[in-house]
């Protein structure tokens, strides 16, 4: 599909089928399509809670308005982010550069994060929108359609995957087939008032 394409056509669909499963070849292609994605330092924050148990699915569900997605959709996952990614073994995310350039950006990880406790929380979350999108327009590409959700009780479902310490709980994202048409689109505010040249 062409990106545009990707761009223009997802939706957040509301309807998936029950009974549709991903292959582990298409879940392998979707969630290295969202490693793609970037983020600071290339830290890499992110941490995908692919949530395949019913149960948790149902428990997930009684904590999210009862949204049908939640347990209808192929699949569900979790974003989170690891806070404190930058204080662990960062040379790991420059293992594949050349060495000048690992210690120069592994030698201001620390100077940049450290003591910095909003910025550190605003970086995971920026890794988690930018991965969420990737993942959708992925799935939007491979001819699936997803819905991103904010709609849930946060303590609860954290509870219910474990959220280690230090991680932040992003949005949720159901993907699979969807079974209707979603509504139709809201309206876009028009670029003169959103796009603004050299300052406000």
């Amino acid at each position: 599909m062409d990106t545009f394409d990707a761009i223009y056509g997802r939706r957040a669909h509301k309807h998936f089928d029950p009974e549709h499963r991903f292959t582990a070849e298409e879940e392998t292609k979707l969630f290295e399509a969202a490693i793609q994605a970037p983020t600071s330092f290339n830290i890499q924050h992110w941490r995908f809670v692919n949530v395949k148990d019913p149960e948790k699915r149902k428990q997930i569900r009684a904590n999210g308005n009862d949204q049908a997605q939640m347990t209808d959709a192929s699949l569900l996952v979790v974003m989170t982010a690891d806070i404190k990614a930058w204080n662990k073994s960062p040379e790991r995310y420059w293992v594949n550069a050349p060495k000048e350039v690992s210690d120069l950006l592994v030698g201001w990880m620390g100077p940049f994060h450290e003591g910095r406790e909003e910025l550190q929380r605003d970086e995971a979350n920026r890794s988690i929108g930018m991965a969420m999108q990737t993942l959708m327009l992925a799935a939007k590409a491979m001819g699936y359609d997803s819905c991103p959700m904010i709609g849930f009780d946060f303590e609860p479902v954290a509870k219910l995957i474990n959220l280690p310490d230090e991680h932040v709980l992003g949005p949720m994202v159901a993907i699979g087939k969807s079974l209707k048409d979603p509504w139709p689109k809201g309206g876009q505010l028009t670029l003169d008032e959103v796009l603004v040249t050299d300052g406000f």
